[in-house]
This record gives structure tokens, sequence and C-alpha cells, in this order.
């Protein structure tokens, strides 16, 4: 089954219909509180709440784990690796050789894990609820920015959805072909990088011709016309506030439960 990456909002999702620019304010809001402190507190109550979020933007938690399960996967293992590398103060918990994990190594493992998801969720909770063309109008005519660079922006977020199914079609094609069906981790390794490569050479090939597609349509020069204007609504102040509210309910808990811990502390 093919999953995309950005979808086309659903019109019952109450997110979708929201200005692209109030959902990345909230969720720029609640990733800078999260950058700046480094505890499983604030993580984990932020990481709710934006769980909570959820079916405001057409998702379920079957629909989140299909699209960002390798975010999931790096968090675990950037949760690993600073379990394993942090200083081991606090009491023994596992001594296996080198592998070494204390109480102390193991919450700030817990930690970075749960402020690695509860900092990308909010970025997939705007991807699926956000229609590209509507980012990119509010871009430009909201935030004034280049039309360059917002096409290009526009043209690459329509672009990933493509990719993802390339990789699929690319895959298929070479198990008909008896290519990948090797067993063994390096075999495996090496037929994965040669389809990375192929997926590669084709995303240049279409990148190319869309520029020059682009170009020759004239996009970018001359003063533009909108066929859909981008408008603030209540709608947009309350997602805002509910980003500030959502930073300060984690921020506080943190600080109630004593393990507020800024970086720059």
């Amino acid at each position: 089954m093919s999953v995309d990456i950005i979808a086309t909002p659903r019109s019952t999702a109450w997110l979708a219909h929201a200005n692209p620019l109030a959902k990345l304010g909230a969720g720029l809001t609640l990733t800078l509180v999260l950058l700046i402190s480094v505890d499983w507190v604030s993580a984990s109550v932020a990481l709710i709440l934006e769980c909570a979020v959820l079916p405001l933007a057409g998702l379920s938690l079957r629909m989140l784990l299909l699209r960002g399960w390798p975010i999931l996967l790096a968090a675990i293992v950037g949760g690993y690796g600073t379990a394993l590398l942090a200083p081991k103060t606090g009491e023994l918990i596992v001594a296996w050789g080198p592998i070494i994990f204390t109480s102390d190594s193991i919450e700030a493992g817990i930690a970075i894990a749960l402020r690695g998801m509860a900092i990308a969720l909010p970025g997939i909770i705007v991807l699926a609820s956000t229609d590209p063309t509507d980012l990119a109008d509010a871009l430009a005519q909201k935030l004034r920015l280049p039309h360059r660079f917002v096409l290009g922006a526009l043209a690459a977020m329509r672009l990933v959805g493509l990719l993802v199914a390339e990789w699929q079609t690319l895959g298929m094609a070479r198990r008909a072909r008896g290519v990948g069906g090797e067993p063994g981790l390096l075999r495996g390794l090496k037929a994965q990088l040669g389809q990375a490569m192929a997926l590669l050479i084709q995303a240049v090939r279409r990148a190319t011709r869309l520029a020059v597609t682009m170009e020759a349509k004239g996009f970018g020069a001359g003063p533009r016309t909108w066929a859909r204007v981008s408008t603030y609504s209540r709608q947009d102040l309350w997602i805002v506030s509910g980003g500030v509210a959502m930073a300060a309910v984690s921020v506080s808990a943190a600080v109630v439960l004593e393990t507020w811990n800024p970086v720059f502390g």
C-alpha cells in the first residue's frame, strides 16, 4: 500500500482549512521551547499534547507510524547513543563490557529520544494537513518571499510524494528482474544503495525538466495574480494561541517537577 508523506488535506480535517503560516508559527513556537531544554518531562508533555492534536489534522496513530517511522527509529537510535555516551553517574543499571548504562545516562537517553520525536511531530502534522499550493500562496502573499524560492519549494514538496512512489516502483521492478532478493545483510545493503542511486538520477532528471518548464512558462517573471488569496481568520488565532499554550504547559510541567534543564544553563 502506498502512503504519501505529503498528502492532500482532507476536507473534514479542522487544521486543513487553516492558514499554513499559522500552523508553522504554532509548530515553531513549540519546537523552540524543546530546543532550549533537554529534559524528559517537557518533551513528554509536548509529545502527549501533539498526539492529542493528531485528529485535528486527519491523522491517526496508525497513519503516524506509517508516515513517521523513520523519525521514530532515528529518535530511538539517538536516545541509545546518548545513553551510551553520557557521563556514567547515578546508579549502575547495566554493565556488559564497554556497554555501561546508569540511571542518569538512561534518563538522558530517554530525554533525547522523546525530544527528537516531539520536535519532529509538529512538522508531520503541518505537512499532513497542508496543501503545498496553499503554503506557497501564503509564503508569497504574506511573507513576500521571492517567487523563485516559493516555486522551488512548491515543486520540491510536490515531488516528495512522487519520489516515494518511484522508490516503490523501482523496488518492484528490480525484484521482477531478480535484483535485490539475495540473502545476506551486505547484499541487501548493496541492493538498497543501487536503488537509491537510481532514484537520485531520476530525481535530478525530473528536477531539471521541471526547472526548464517553469522557466519557459515565465514563472517568477513580472507581476503575479493569485487564483486563491491567502487570508487569516479567527481559526488561525486559535492555532497560534494553542501552540503557545502547549509550549507554556510543557515548560511549566518541567519547572514544577524540577526537571527543567536548559541547554544554556
